[in-house]
């Protein structure tokens, strides 16, 4: 599971070095780990994104999706 972890981080990595809308990707990332049940690096990219971008519209979802995911 850690190594699935360590290259899903590493492609997340590769792919947000060459966009620009680094935010929206995180956030796009994170739903795609939501539906792939790995709910461990979906809140860390949600956390990714409130860290790196507070005041983004994106920050917003993420503190929702975040909230949701705690809740169960």
């Amino acid at each position: 599971m850690s190594n699935r972890l360590a290259l899903c981080t590493l492609v997340c990595a590769l792919a947000l070095g060459c966009s620009g809308d680094k935010a929206k990707e995180l956030i796009e990332m994170a739903e795609f780990e939501e539906r792939q049940m790995n709910m461990p690096h979906a809140k860390q990219l949600y956390e990714d994104v409130i860290r790196l971008y507070p005041t983004s519209k994106e920050a917003e979802t993420a503190r929702a999706r975040l909230a949701a995911l705690i809740q169960g």
